[in-house]
């Protein structure tokens, strides 16, 4: 990073995120995100989750800071010694999984997610999905609410509270997990490589329609959901280093 490097400043649209900005625009010059050497998001994960749609594919460090309610993905917000910060920040590499949704209606839907991709029952009755790995059937049928296939960085988030694995950060794996799985009422997931292409088929798709939800891009009424990793798409994430996400999600397996 230059020693005095272009920084974009974004912000959420919340009070306290938009008084900060002001701040750090009164502090710092600052560039447009397509000039910057390095994004500055304000606001909690939801927000960073959307720069990192908006703005990953200009393959610019992103340094977050939290202004909202969870901030697992940011550090602690400051307005002083912003420059310092980002030279002493630890970069963490993250790779998104590719959702390729195909509907009822015929149509293809293609999204990114940084966290996860989750099927969610859209009525009262229970999914019935089938799960294929690389072409090869897996589980012929899961009645359940749902099923996820989950990233190092997302495995603590809403893969964790379905009961799914913390993945260590960098581990090259993927979490698969059941949402209030009913049958096999055993079957608790698994850990997949992370090249391994995951496809969901709905059973009954008439009569139990399912959402796809790649991070919070929703796509209704479908019939076939395939997922891998992205092969040529990556985001740095800058942290300081006495709260780095390595820490943090190691630290997340042995909160009580």
């Amino acid at each position: 990073m230059p020693a005095s490097p272009r920084i974009a400043l974004l912000a959420s649209n919340t009070d306290s995120a938009r008084k900060a900005l002001a701040a750090m625009q009164a502090a710092y010059p600052h560039v447009p995100p397509e000039e910057a050497d390095v994004l500055v998001a304000l606001g909690g994960d939801g927000f960073m989750l959307q720069v990192l749609h908006q703005h990953g594919g200009l393959g610019k460090p992103v340094y977050g800071m939290k202004l909202g309610s969870l901030g697992f993905l940011m550090n602690h917000q400051r307005t002083d010694a912003l420059v310092e910060r980002l030279h002493a920040a630890e970069p963490a590499v993250l790779r998104p999984l590719e959702m390729l949704a195909l509907t009822e209606s015929g149509t293809s839907t293609g999204s990114l997610a940084y966290n996860e991709v989750s099927l969610l029952r859209q009525t009262r009755q229970a999914a019935h999905v089938a799960i294929d790995l690389n072409g090869q059937e897996r589980l012929g049928e899961l009645i359940c609410d749902g099923v996820m296939v989950s990233t190092p960085a997302g495995s603590s988030a809403y893969n964790f509270s379905a009961n799914g694995p913390i993945l260590p950060l960098g581990a090259k794996l993927m979490a698969l997990t059941p949402i209030a799985p009913f049958r096999p009422r055993r079957w608790r997931g698994a850990v997949l490589k992370s090249g391994t292409e995951v496809r969901f088929r709905v059973l009954d798709p008439y009569k139990r329609p399912v959402s796809a939800t790649a991070d919070s891009h929703e796509v209704r009424d479908v019939v076939e959901v395939t997922i891998r990793e992205a092969s040529e798409r990556t985001v740095t994430l800058l942290f300081d280093p006495e709260h780095n996400l390595e820490e943090r999600i190691l630290a997340e397996q042995f909160v009580s």
